[in-house]
C-alpha cells in the first residue's frame, strides 16, 4: 500500500512539476553553462547507498572548496538561481524520480551523507528502517532551523511512531488524530 502510494504520488508529481522542472533547467544552464543535475551518494533503508538526484544549486565542485558538503546559509557556494531554487525547494523535485524509482518513499527521515550515519549511535540508527523521504517529521516540525540532535530524534520517534494512532505536534505533546489543527 505504501509504495503504490509512493508511485501515485511521484508519479504525478513528475507530470505536474515537469514545466518548473524545465523552466529551473533552463535557467541553471543559462546561469552558468553547467550541469543542470547533481547527483550525490546517500544512505538509505538498510544503510544501503543510492544515488539522490537533485537540481544543482551551486558552483560546480562546490563540495571540494568551503564548508565541503555541509551548507551554511548565505554560503557563497550557492548560484544566484541556485537561492530561489532553494528558498521554493524546487531542487528536490527530481528526488520524485528516486520515489519511483524505490529508493526513496514521499513521506520519511531525508536521506544523509554516509559519514553522518557513521556518526550515528544505536537508537539514531532506527533511521535507516525505513525508506528516507521527501518530506518528514522533522521538516514539518522545524527543518534546518532545529539543531541536527532534534532532527534525528523528530525522525526516529517517526519511525516508531508511524503506523500509529497518534503524533507529536509541534510543542512536544502527544495528541490524538482528532486534534489536528488544534493548540
Amino acid at each position: 500500500m505504501n509504495r503504490a502510494f509512493d508511485v501515485l504520488i511521484g508519479g504525478a508529481g513528475i507530470v505536474l512539476a515537469s514545466p518548473v522542472l524545465g523552466l529551473a533547467a533552463l535557467a541553471i544552464k543559462a546561469g552558468d553553462g553547467g550541469p543542470v543535475f547533481y547527483r550525490q551518494t546517500r544512505v538509505g533503508r538498510g544503510g544501503e547507498d543510492f544515488e539522490l538526484l537533485k537540481l544543482r544549486t551551486m558552483e560546480v565542485g562546490a563540495e571540494a572548496r568551503g564548508a565541503g558538503f555541509a551548507v551554511n546559509e548565505g554560503d557563497p557556494r550557492i548560484t544566484r538561481v541556485g537561492r530561489l531554487l532553494r528558498r521554493a525547494s524546487i531542487d528536490e523535485l527530481p528526488q520524485l524520480w528516486n520515489v519511483l524509482r524505490g529508493d526513496m518513499s514521499v513521506i520519511g527521515p531525508r536521506p544523509t551523507l554516509r559519514y553522518q550515519v557513521e556518526r550515528y549511535d544505536e537508537r539514531q540508527r532506527r533511521r535507516l528502517e525505513v525508506k528516507p523521504g521527501l518530506t518528514g517529521w522533522a521538516q514539518v516540525n522545524g527543518r534546518a532551523a532545529l539543531p541536527w540532535p532534534e532532527r534525528i530524534e523528530l525522525d526516529v520517534w517517526y519511525v516508531e511512531h508511524r503506523f500509529r494512532g497518534t503524533y507529536k505536534g509541534k510543542t512536544g505533546g502527544w495528541r490524538e488524530p482528532s486534534d489536528h489543527g488544534r493548540t
